[in-house]
């Protein structure tokens, strides 16, 4: 089981952007949604890597938050509030994520299977590098891809040609993403056993 505890950075400083973050991020494949759980913080909880990865992603794509990965066991049944849930993947998940306010690309995974969430942890940290270094023309065009549209849709939709697609993409290491994105999902899959 995965649960993602999420931080909000810079929020002394900052507006509380938690419930536009809930608002907006309506997750159907989570088990139990994000949830605030105490100040500027949101918790969910999964049992699907893809998902882990995808909203990891995203969010580190906002720019505004750290994101703390916990591997494990959970209780039974779910509570029907993520903040009521308990368990070891729980108490990873906040490890995580105060190691993800230092870490260079603001996520952290932490596991039971400490080697399995070590390794899963460098390959987030190695995607989140590429995510956090893309421009606001890069994120667009690559949401675009993510989306499973064409290059030519693509051209259409940004009002550019498909050359410059092609520029974007490979500026934004669109292929570097798109090839590590499964092998987070194999790293996450396997500390999870």
């Amino acid at each position: 089981m995965f649960v993602l505890t999420v931080d909000q950075r810079g929020s002394r400083r900052d507006v509380d952007r938690v419930t536009e973050l809930l608002t907006e991020l309506r997750e159907p494949r989570l088990l139990r949604p994000f949830e605030r759980t105490a100040g500027d913080e949101v918790q969910a909880v999964t049992d699907d890597p893809v998902v882990v990865v995808d909203l990891t992603l995203e969010l580190l794509r906002r720019g505004r938050w750290s994101v703390g990965v916990g591997i494990g066991a959970v209780e039974t049944p779910l509570p029907e509030q993520t903040r009521a849930g308990r368990g070891p993947a729980f108490e990873q998940a906040r490890l995580a994520v105060e190691r993800a306010k230092n870490a260079p690309g603001r996520i952290a995974v932490d596991g039971t299977d400490q080697q399995g969430a070590t390794d899963a942890d460098a390959v987030l940290t190695l995607l989140a590098a590429i995510v956090l270094r893309r421009t606001e023309q890069g994120h667009e065009a690559v949401a675009l891809a993510l989306a499973g549209h064409t290059r030519t849709e693509i051209a259409e939709t940004l009002g550019i040609s498909k050359q410059a697609v092609s520029q974007r993409l490979h500026t934004a290491w669109w292929q570097a993403e798109l090839t590590g994105r499964p092998l987070a999902h194999r790293l996450l899959g396997r500390a999870d056993r």
